[in-house]
């Protein structure tokens, strides 16, 4: 005997119907009629007089169904007890913070991940730059957060390296370049060029230039813009030609198309850092539980970067 068989058992008794019974529950009338067949055989004891017209309860059948109701209004006193415990306890929450590319590449598996391990544990996602990141971690704003490790590290701040993003150019979808399967800095050398502000996002700002300044090619930066969204916006209005993080494509802008740069042979420009960074000598046990599970899957999700 178990508490379906008892619910189905109810519901029949209550009904009269096999029928209206497995409505009720939301269930086929065989597999009803099958539950409660166990159960009858369970208790070795028909529960039901069956004819072609009409269903009703046996002397045993009226008895259980005292039993049952008082079973199951037992279960479901305990039921809503811990239910109303459980809302009643305070929410944790974890304060995360990630630049625009690891929001679209490195969250959605991590959040999925440790979302099924720890399902109680609310996120709260800011999507900022690391320059404005960096404050907010030290005003105790956020738990943790996805950036561009800085040049010069505030000491207050401990920085785990993560992972390399793959630079790639972004071209306007009828670009005669933008079928390739890579393109050379040389292929694109005389383009209009759409960079980052470097005071915002010095990381991609020096990496398109020191990608020009390797490849002998004088950059020909035609638009600054601040945001990522921006810039990408920008080369599908064939306003010109972008290098970016590979996860940049996945913000599925129409008009753009996102092709592997091919680099000199032993080049070590062309990939950009992304570090886990959160305020030195704090404890905090949500905090870790993410970095656990990144951790434990970091190989997996550094296969698109």
């Amino acid at each position: 005997m178990d508490l379906h068989q008892l619910r189905c058992f109810v519901a029949a008794a209550e009904e009269l119907h096999f029928g209206r019974a497995a409505q009720r529950l939301q269930m086929l009338p065989s597999a009803l009629g099958r539950h409660i067949k166990l159960l009858e055989e369970d208790l070795a004891t028909p529960l039901f007089m069956r004819t072609t017209r009409a269903v009703s309860l046996t002397e045993h059948g009226a008895m259980l169904l005292r039993d049952a109701r008082a079973i199951l209004g037992h279960v479901e006193t305990i039921e809503a007890t811990f239910r109303n415990r459980s809302r009643a306890r305070p929410t944790r929450r974890l304060r995360l913070g990630a630049i625009d590319s690891a929001a679209a590449g490195l969250l959605p598996p991590l959040l999925h991940d440790f979302r099924a391990q720890f399902p109680e544990i609310a996120v709260q996602l800011t999507e900022e730059k690391t320059i404005r990141l960096l404050p907010k971690l030290l005003s105790g704003a956020l738990d943790l957060a996805f950036v561009r490790p800085p040049e010069r590290t505030d000491k207050r701040l401990e920085f785990r390296p993560l992972l390399m993003e793959t630079a790639v150019v972004a071209l306007p979808q009828r670009h005669r370049l933008a079928k390739r399967s890579s393109i050379s800095l040389a292929e694109i050398a005389g383009q209009p060029l759409i960079v980052p502000d470097r005071r915002s996002r010095p990381h991609s700002h020096d990496l398109t230039m020191k990608l020009y300044e390797e490849a002998g090619l004088a950059p020909d930066v035609a638009q600054v813009a601040d945001e990522k969204q921006t810039i990408v916006n920008l080369v599908a209005a064939r306003l010109g030609v972008a290098i970016v993080p590979r996860w940049t494509s996945r913000l599925a802008i129409a008009g753009v198309r996102f092709v592997p740069l091919r680099l000199k042979r032993g080049s070590t420009i062309g990939r950009l850092p992304l570090a886990a960074a959160w305020l030195r000598g704090s404890g905090d046990p949500v905090r870790d539980a993410i970095l656990s599970v990144l951790d434990a899957r970091l190989k997996s999700y550094a296969r698109g970067a």
